[in-house]
């Protein structure tokens, strides 16, 4: 099912690319002055469908008629047919709006949904942009640097006993765990990673980190300190080059 759904979406971008119109000698083609895709952030997916934002602003002599985006992984060229994952437009024409004069911005919503991405292709990503104007004339930009597209988080913590006499330990439990864009679309541990453990005392805005914590091959985490003061226990990982970055909600410890 994977694989149709695969196909579907190389098939559409086929169909849009026979689409193309050609530009004709004597127009001007449309420059494309900036592309952004959500926002400037990394992309986040987990196992639900998400709904990625992308605006291509452009000039033209002429007005600037649709400005689509699509992502895709694998190969440097959106034509060398050697990509493995793409992600197309959810609809054929983005809404543009006239910034100033011969200026035009298109926002366009990306189709960020788990089935047509597996594990293999979380992290660096690249855009393809195309600009239309109105008297037929394109333009096609892969904009640098390239975005990245990552595997949604989670983590948990528990910090006991609570109330805990002062100089007692306190054992802090969690997990971390991470999207599977894979058959199954669940979260699963997320093995041998870099967890800070953090504490905010009571009455103060900032964390600071205590220590580090590794995950096991579950994604469990597991460590001790000493009570010392009321407030909050947290773990916060950093992010890896596939996964997004999580912290977990503070877990308040009465210290008597």
């Amino acid at each position: 099912m994977r694989v149709s759904a695969f196909g579907a979406a190389v098939g559409a971008l086929a169909l849009t690319a026979v689409a193309i119109p050609a530009a004709h000698a004597d127009e001007t083609p449309p420059t494309i002055l900036n592309v952004t895709v959500n926002n400037g952030q990394d992309v986040v997916i987990g196992t639900t469908t998400k709904l990625i934002t992308a605006t291509v602003t452009a000039s033209a002599p002429s007005r600037i008629t649709n400005g689509p985006v699509t992502l895709y992984h694998g190969g440097t060229d959106m034509n060398d047919d050697e990509f493995d994952a793409v992600l197309m437009p959810t609809t054929d024409q983005a809404t543009c709006s006239e910034v100033n004069h011969q200026t035009w911005k298109c926002r366009i919503s990306i189709n960020g949904n788990p089935t047509l991405v597996t594990n293999s292709t979380a992290g660096t990503w690249h855009v393809y942009a195309q600009a239309y104007a109105g008297n037929s004339s394109y333009t096609t930009l892969t904009p640098n640097p390239a975005i990245r597209v990552l595997r949604a988080s989670r983590l948990t913590v528990n910090a006991s006993p609570e109330p805990v006499s002062k100089g007692r330990t306190i054992t802090v439990v969690g997990k971390l765990s991470r999207a599977s864009w894979d058959d199954d679309l669940q979260y699963h541990g997320y093995a041998n990673q870099p967890v800070k453990l953090q504490f905010r005392k009571a009455g103060t805005n900032t964390y600071s980190t205590v220590r580090t914590v590794h995950t096991n091959v579950y994604g469990n985490l597991r460590t001790t300190v000493t009570a010392s003061a009321d407030g909050y226990w947290r773990y916060y990982f950093t992010g890896s080059t596939t996964t997004a970055a999580v912290r977990a909600a503070g877990d308040y410890v009465n210290v008597r």
